[in-house]
């Protein structure tokens, strides 16, 4: 350890966050997007379909939950454990709260995520490869009061990450996939500290992604970052005691395998990309961790002196690995944002590491991008919402009309009393930011985090009503009601898992796969993308065309509604005699 590191930090820049805005950030951030919303479109509904049907009383249970399956076809995510924590509430919920009580675990797994990366950070920063310059007549920070501010410094960077908003609340295994990978990272950066508890934490972590689908993830990350955390203990004999923790992880590696065989979990999944290529994973990177990678850059950048011994520094090490890992998931998984979201706690990591080594000049650049970007995203939204209100501004509600016809807008005095709190609360932070603040570690992560969480605040309260009816299906699926006179049974064919899971949710419908016409059964629902290969088939059991119905926000997807050719005979009451 020749280089000296380049952070320099005094102790009075040393000082943590107070801990009645870093909860109420979090807990500003978590909250919206779980309540009061309809499951949306994708994965987020398909999930709950799983949830649904391994819910259901009189099912074969050993079956349905190791081999869940949802219309006859099993998850193609391979993911047990997140639709077994959600079946599970969902049988404890009341009639009609079905949606929310299947997302508390998933809320909980978000919290967990975000304390997992605060820890993890923290951890790392104790490491003595990770501690400041020592000044010479002292005044450097304390070991311990640096890595509380470092840690804070991560977890903002996490909050301001815009990829972070959506898919973290979504009941979807990509968020039970993020969660086990930050706990496992937690356990990993503090393994040389607390043993017994990180050991238990690693444990978890590994089994968690394997069990979210993720098992060759799971082995990469927790193998490959154990060795780094044993390559840098600050001597040999502690190396040589970290090298036989490995046996421990090896033998949690069996596990995963045996898990994973036994449940049949591995599936080859790659997907093939050429070089020319490269610049979409570019694309994908640059605006789902924003503002976090030019961070992460300037990181590796200042720290350049470390990387030809990276093993030597597991503050480096670790996320490195982490970041690697996962964004060469994301590669050979088709280029999915859902595989690149656990990489987001190991780049706020990194991102943490550039604050101690920024100029005030480009902390001061930081700063107000972030206020004029935020600000005008925040004056745009409450813009929008007050043409859906009004009508005026005349440009964005046409715009709206366009992009969502039929939508009628509400006013919810809760909604408004939540929006101009948080907008009111983002004045006054841009007030505390911007005036006499005292030097700070993380004071450059402050406004990114502060607009982000806005931002995310501003859409799940003003504009959910048009969110719910853009991205949901129950517009649809109150049209199919209406037209089946509120029919509770369908058969159906060439549907998606998305629209049965619609289905049984929203109209709490009964599914049958096509057959000839019943009468407890009497209509047949098709997705008109796949009618031109099922119209024979559907002729010949009897059925007729009765309606078509379009998702108002997507005039590609369209239901049509069959009945049957023949009306049923009714057998009168004398001759049943």
């Amino acid at each position: 350890m020749n280089q000296p590191t380049p952070a320099i930090v005094a102790q009075s820049a040393a000082r943590r966050l107070p801990r009645l805005y870093l909860l109420l950030i979090c807990a500003a951030y978590v909250l919206p997007g779980f309540w009061v919303r309809s499951p949306w479109k994708g994965q987020d509904i398909e999930a709950l379909g799983f949830m649904l049907q391994m819910a259901q009383p009189g099912m074969g249970e050993s079956l349905s939950w190791l081999k869940p399956t949802l219309l006859g076809s099993p998850d193609s995510n391979l993911a047990l454990l997140p639709y077994w924590l959600g079946a599970l509430f969902v049988r404890l919920s009341p009639a009609g709260w079905e949606d929310l009580f299947a997302r508390l675990p998933f809320m909980g797994m978000l919290a967990a995520t975000l304390a997992s990366t605060w820890y993890a950070v923290h951890a790392l920063n104790r490491h003595p490869a990770a501690q400041p310059v020592s000044f010479a007549f002292g005044g450097e920070a304390k070991p311990t009061d640096y890595a509380r501010a470092m840690a804070d410094g991560g977890l903002l960077a996490l909050l301001a990450c815009l990829g972070l908003a959506r898919l973290s609340h979504e009941t979807s295994p990509a968020l039970s996939q993020l969660c086990f990978a930050a706990l496992l990272f937690f356990g990993l950066a503090s393994w040389s500290r607390h043993r017994i508890g990180s050991a238990a934490a690693v444990a978890a972590g590994m089994l968690g992604l394997t069990l979210s689908g993720a098992p060759t993830v799971a082995l990469l990350l927790g193998l490959g970052g154990a060795t780094v955390c044993a390559l840098g203990q600050p001597n040999p004999v502690q190396r040589r005691m970290s090298m036989l923790d490995l046996g421990l992880l090896a033998l949690m590696g069996l596990l995963c395998i045996t898990t994973a065989g036994a449940l049949d979990l591995w599936r080859w999944r790659v997907v093939p990309h050429t070089l020319l290529e490269l610049h979409m994973l570019a694309k994908l990177i640059a605006w789902f961790t924003w503002p976090a990678w030019p961070l992460a850059l300037w990181s590796l950048w200042r720290w350049r002196g470390q990387l030809s011994q990276v093993w030597r520094y597991p503050h480096l090490g670790l996320p490195l690995w982490f970041a690697a890992v996962t964004v060469g998931a994301t590669w050979f998984t088709g280029l999915s944002d859902r595989s690149l979201l656990t990489a987001l706690p190991a780049i706020a990591t990194l991102a943490a590491l550039a604050l101690p080594t920024l100029k005030r000049s480009l902390g001061a650049l930081i700063d107000w991008f972030t206020l004029l970007f935020f600000s005008i995203c925040a004056l745009t939204i409450w813009v929008v919402w007050l043409a859906m209100q009004t009508g005026s501004p005349a440009a964005p509600a046409r715009n709206v009309a366009r992009l969502a016809p039929e939508f009628v807008s509400e006013f919810s005095i809760h909604a408004f009393g939540l929006a101009l709190i948080a907008t009111l609360a983002w004045g006054a932070l841009v007030k505390w930011r911007t005036g006499d603040m005292p030097a700070a570690i993380w004071k450059s992560m402050v406004l990114p985090a502060g607009g982000a969480v806005l931002c995310w605040l501003l859409l799940t309260t003003l504009w959910l009503p048009l969110l719910d009816y853009a991205r949901s299906y129950a517009p649809l699926m109150a049209k199919v009601s209406q037209a089946t006179n509120g029919s509770v049974c369908y058969q159906y064919a060439g549907i998606s898992k998305a629209q049965g899971a619609a289905l049984m949710h929203h109209a709490h419908a009964r599914l049958l796969p096509m057959q000839s016409p019943q009468e407890d059964c009497p209509w047949l629902l098709v997705d008109q993308a796949n009618l031109s290969l099922l119209s024979a088939k559907v002729q010949s059991l009897g059925w007729v065309e009765q309606a078509t119905l379009k998702r108002p926000t997507d005039k590609l997807e369209t239901l049509v509604i069959f009945r049957p050719a023949q009306p049923f005979m009714t057998v009168p009451a004398d001759a049943a005699r």
